[in-house]
């Protein structure tokens, strides 16, 4: 396969990894028919799959840093197939459950921050930049590919024959693992800190549950939660105590650093601002691209009425374009700085969106549409193209695994709070939105506006406004007045879409802010991204011919010397 042959094989780790996160909500309502379930349930199986994987990602980098990356990213695949395998077989929904959202949910765990470390194993200088960005443009590209591929299988053969072709890619990837080189590991591998894997598994998963069950249980107001604390919804209760919980975390792996111990997450890694600014740019790329993603699908399926496929070829341009800027991207560093780009990338991003709200109409305006999708893409694989090799390079060779860890950790929080926040934005606007024509409509009697009023008090779903017709006449309207909701409501829809977009322009505003710890001048070919020059910050080579020090494993990974840098 070539030099490039471990790149093809870490892509195609990271392509399944991804897929699976957005290849499914396109057949929700088959699999309720299938497992004769409600929605709620598959969504709850969905949910659980992000939160598995958000909850053990620094775990599985720890994991990885005791037993050997390429050893952790093997038995992660294994473990993933096995959660495929089981989940197209499924014959029961808890079945279902525990192949695709426990044990494919622990493999990724494993697999994804690995393989981001055997990146750096395995490349460096310039290959390095341009793998980091092969990948970044693959995780977009899977996250855009997902509904078209779930849209045909479901449709024209069946979605378990999905998980079947992801046993089939992960079998060749265990085949092509046998390519992958591993940097050398400290002489005594760490022990891992069975209460700091408590404190941040619990920690990270109630910020993620809180998140992404914000538009099920309602954020201040409750809508339907399993319970109502004080009266009021159980979300922001939910996310303060995952927030404590990673409080507690620090505080104790400051104890096992100060004691000698070894923590689940050295903190200095964090201390870097480098470091620091690439995991805010990455946390902050998921975020706007998820919100993007949340919106457009709407758009799409419930105002225009398109099927999961069209939806899905309509939202491709984001995917072709995100993975060709993300290769060309890694080719500017040379002449242009981190930050340069990852704010041009920005830039590029914010003005798409705001043409994005443009082309929200009740007509879709096909080439505009197809080309702020591109330029979305566009300005997104400059991101792309950038952080995930600052990251990896800013940090020793043994601190690679944590700051993948992190890196995937950042990501769903990243796609879980876009998810969450715009979709806040989007249904209370739309509520909002609608309240205000009716009463405003002169065509709609003062009783019927003070019904919806009421109907509305505890928010209005997103739905096709075929189903409002179908409830206006169940209620006994007549057709002018139906006909009238109807209206109202679809107005209120394109109102409160624009207004998730507009949210999520000034989500890019507010992100460029955070930008200036990233390197400010370009990097020449084999040269570390410029960061602060402290000795705590700087990987440093030992002498040529002496003994790396004996308690290196004791030593932080910014400390750490490393093998190859960029």
């Amino acid at each position: 396969m070539g030099r490039w042959g471990p790149l093809i094989a870490l892509a195609t780790a990271q392509f399944v990894m991804v897929l699976d996160q957005s290849v499914m909500n396109v057949s929700i309502s088959t699999l309720v028919d299938d497992f004769d379930t409600t929605v709620p349930a598959i969504q709850a199986v969905i949910t659980l799959y992000c939160l598995v994987m958000a909850m053990f990602m620094l775990t599985g980098a720890k994991i990885g840093d005791i037993i050997g990356r390429r050893r952790a990213f093997v038995t992660g695949l294994v473990v993933y197939a096995c959660g495929s395998a089981l989940t197209a077989a499924a014959p029961t929904l808890a079945v279902l459950a525990l192949g695709w959202s426990i044990l494919e949910g622990l493999g990724a765990a494993l697999v994804l921050p690995a393989l981001v470390a055997l990146i750096a194993d395995n490349y460096t200088g310039h290959e390095r930049k341009v793998a980091y960005a092969m990948i970044g443009g693959v995780a977009g590209a899977g996250i855009a590919v997902g509904p078209i591929l779930g849209g045909w299988a479901t449709t024209e053969l069946s979605w378990r024959v999905i998980f079947v072709g992801e046993v089939v890619l992960v079998v060749g990837v265990l085949l092509a693992a046998r390519l992958l080189t591993e940097g050398s590991r400290s002489r005594s591998a760490p022990r891992l800190d069975l209460v700091g894997t408590a404190l941040s598994a619990c920690g990270v998963g109630m910020i993620v549950l809180g998140a992404l069950e914000s538009s099920t249980w309602g954020w201040v107001r409750p809508k339907d939660p399993p319970v109502e604390p004080f009266g009021l919804s159980p979300t922001l209760f939910v996310i303060a105590f995952g927030g404590t919980l990673l409080w507690g975390f620090t505080a104790w792996q400051r104890r096992r650093e100060h004691a000698a111990g070894d923590p689940l997450l050295h903190l200095d890694l964090l201390r870097s601002p480098p470091v620091r600014a690439g995991l805010i740019g990455l946390f902050a790329q998921n975020l706007i691209l998820m919100g993007v993603f949340f919106v457009m699908p709407l758009y799409l399926q419930l105002v225009l009425g398109m099927n999961a496929l069209e939806t899905g070829v309509r939202m491709l341009p984001v995917s072709v374009m995100l993975f060709i800027a993300s290769v060309a991207g890694s080719r500017l560093s040379s002449w242009f700085s981190v930050r340069a780009i990852v704010r041009a990338g920005l830039v590029i991003s914010g003005g798409a969106v705001l043409a994005l709200m443009a082309t929200v109409q009740p007509d879709l305006a096909g080439p505009v549409f197809a080309i702020s999708m591109g330029t979305l893409g566009a300005g997104m694989g400059l991101m792309v193209s950038q952080l995930g090799n600052l990251v990896q390079s800013s940090v020793g060779g043994s601190g690679r695994g944590e700051a993948g860890g992190l890196q995937y950790t950042g990501q769903q929080l990243g796609s879980s709070l876009g998810i969450a926040l715009i979709g806040a934005i989007v249904l209370a606007g739309l509520t909002g939105a609608f309240v205000s024509k009716v009463d405003q409509d002169e065509r709609i009697s003062a009783q019927v506006a003070e019904q919806v009023g009421v109907a509305a008090g505890t928010g209005v779903d997103f739905v096709a406004t075929g189903q409002i017709e179908a409830a206006a006449r169940k209620a006994g309207f007549d057709d002018a007045t139906a006909g009238a909701l109807v209206d109202d409501y679809g107005k209120a829809q394109l109102l409160s879409l624009k207004a998730g977009l507009l949210a999520t322009a000034l989500l890019v505003l507010g992100s460029l802010a955070f930008t200036r710890d990233l390197p400010r001048t370009p990097s020449a070919s084999g040269a570390r991204p410029p960061g602060p020059d402290t000795a705590g910050q700087r990987e440093r080579e030992p002498p040529a011919g002496r003994n790396r020090r004996a308690d290196d494993s004791k030593a932080t990974p910014l400390e750490r010397g490393n093998d190859d840098t960029v």
